[in-house]
């Protein structure tokens, strides 16, 4: 259980089930044209988890100062799992991603593809040692490492499958992938805000500068009241530009993503404690949750 709880397995879970929605609930019901079967999209998934999960394992290892102060009784590293052991895992986990990465590539033709898993592996590492403790970078580098998460489906399933008959249906396809990649990147983004406030005590003391450290509590607690005010925004103008005439997507969309921001929002703008900036950190995560379940819309509801 310790292992499961060091790798973040809730969220390795997530990763798998969105990859799986994206193939079996949106590109496969439209016909789309892919480049994996279910072997493949499994290695896929597998890879992906891997490489996550040492970026996990890593971040724990070079967050023992903070987490001591911000979370003692979830401390698992030089804890319940020795570092020791902790970097062999790291290790372990990071050569399955990438292995499975080569071959993933080379099965499609497109060696190249394989650069994405060392990039991705390389800026986990990055990120845990020095980016997050630079102002907002860190927050950027791992919020675009999760929409990477999503976008890969695509850039494995479309884009070795793409001709001259089928390009711009198969970009199509990828728009929308994209879509809810930026989706992820703007509700992670928000999250690691929340997050840095939340930690702030423990960061200062380790010498992280993350936004809260840099401009103070209040002053980042409005610049997240702020980008959550836009992220709501650009949901609605989705909504109203692009679902207008599905009024189920519609509604689910105002009753799972919108109602639970504006509750995020008005939770942020009376936030003063720990507690409650820990409370929309995991609001957030469940608009997530749900931002993604959206993809069985398109299976069940838009097709019909």
């Amino acid at each position: 259980m310790n292992l499961l709880n060091l790798i973040r397995w809730k969220n390795l879970l997530m990763i798998a089930l969105v990859q799986l929605l994206i193939k079996y609930a949106f590109l496969e019901p439209f016909g789309a044209q892919t480049s994996l079967d279910i072997v493949g999209m499994s290695l896929l998934i597998l890879a992906t988890i891997c490489i996550a999960a040492a970026g996990n394992i890593i971040n724990d290892i070079y967050d023992v100062e903070t987490d001591f102060v911000n979370k003692p009784d979830s401390l698992i590293v030089g804890n319940t799992i020795s570092e020791k052991t902790a970097y062999n895992l790291f290790i372990i986990f990071n050569m399955i991603g990438v292995g499975i990465g080569f071959y993933l590539s080379n099965h499609v033709n497109k060696s190249a593809f394989f650069s994405l898993f060392v990039i991705i592996s390389a800026l986990l590492y990055v990120y845990a040692t020095y980016l997050k403790r630079t102002l907002l970078i860190g927050n950027i580098v791992i919020s675009i490492l999760v929409s990477l998460s999503i976008i890969i489906v695509g850039i494995f399933e479309l884009l070795p499958s793409i001709n001259l008959e089928n390009q711009s249906l198969q970009l199509y396809f990828f728009k929308i992938i994209f879509n809810y990649a930026l989706f992820a990147f703007m509700i992670n983004f928000l999250r690691e805000i929340a997050k840095d406030i939340e930690d702030i005590n423990g960061d200062y003391k380790a010498g992280m500068n993350t936004l809260p450290i840099s401009i103070g509590r209040n002053r980042a607690n409005n610049v997240l009241i702020v980008l959550t005010f836009i992220t709501l925004l650009l949901i609605l103008f989705y909504i109203i530009d692009v679902l207008y005439n599905e009024l189920i997507s519609v509604s689910y969309f105002l009753i799972f993503i919108v109602a639970p921001l504006i509750y995020i929002l008005i939770k942020t703008i009376e936030a003063k404690t720990k507690k409650d900036y820990h409370l929309i950190s995991n609001t957030l995560k469940l608009v997530m949750f749900f931002g993604m379940l959206s993809l069985l819309l398109y299976k069940y509801v838009i097709l019909n």
